[in-house]
């Protein structure tokens, strides 16, 4: 029940501990009187039948505001996100390096792998530490996403491109025994219309540890050019951004690519 009241933005979810806390908002919590007490126009009827359910069963306004503020102390001890750059090294400041993030966070996980860019070169290289670790652990699920451009004047069908990219990354580019789970964007290959690309670049690792990026999977992304990410082992955040890549596939907005 308290999963929702952790959603709402932290200000928002201060004030409401506040006041539940003070005994300004109590039953039967109606939603003028919640409204008025986070100070927002905001849809407040789910968090009204939470606060009921929570009194329904003898838990008081200000237990529920104990148990939000322990829950965001909590949470504020989750360890800081780090900044990750490519490029030149400034003396005097410390900086992740990317490939080494990169290389760190592919080779320790254990049980699954999310792997976006929008390009690569040199395939073999640039998926040897990846395949190495998914041969080392065979029971991980791997799980790529990638884009597959149409070139300046090629009229193919969308059918026949997406086969001629399988046919090349699973002969030339994909250096490993097993084979991930490798999906793209069909936007990218409309004739007719301005369609998208899939351009996010990050990896998730055990749902544990989410790495966004500026750097695709390249040699110069990852040592010459001036990049920069965010490294986070906030949990939530990276089950998050898991979840959302997933139901990007489960409604088919991305495709599988055919196995080689």
């Amino acid at each position: 029940m308290i999963q929702q009241l952790l959603e709402l933005p932290a200000h928002l979810r201060e004030r409401l501990a506040r006041a539940l806390e003070s005994g300004l908002l109590g039953p039967p919590y109606g939603e003028p009187a919640l409204r008025s007490a986070l100070g927002t126009q905001m849809g407040v009827d789910g968090l009204c039948e939470t606060l009921r359910q929570f009194e329904s069963r003898g838990i008081t306004g200000p237990a529920v505001a104990l148990a939000l503020d322990v829950a965001t102390r909590a949470a504020a001890r989750v360890d800081r996100p780090d900044l990750v750059w490519s490029g030149p090294e400034v003396p005097g400041l410390h900086a992740r390096d990317t490939r080494r993030v990169y290389e760190e966070l592919v080779g320790l996980a254990l049980h699954s792998i999310w792997v976006s860019t929008y390009a690569y070169y040199d395939g073999p290289q640039a998926f040897k530490t990846l395949a190495n670790r998914m041969d080392e652990m065979p029971g991980m699920q791997v799980t790529m996403l990638l884009n597959i451009q149409r070139r300046p004047a090629d009229v193919s069908a969308a059918d026949e491109l997406v086969l001629r990219f399988a046919d090349r990354f699973w002969k030339k580019d994909w250096p490993g025994d097993r084979q991930p789970g490798v999906f793209y964007d069909p936007r990218s290959l409309e004739l007719e219309t301005l369609g998208g690309i899939l351009h996010a670049k990050a990896v998730v690792t055990d749902e544990e540890v989410a790495f966004v990026t500026s750097a695709n999977l390249t040699e110069a992304a990852f040592d010459r050019n001036i990049e920069i990410g965010v490294l986070s082992r906030d949990r939530p955040l990276a089950a998050s951004l898991a979840r959302h890549f997933q139901a990007l596939i489960d409604q088919s907005l991305l495709r599988p690519l055919p196995p080689g």
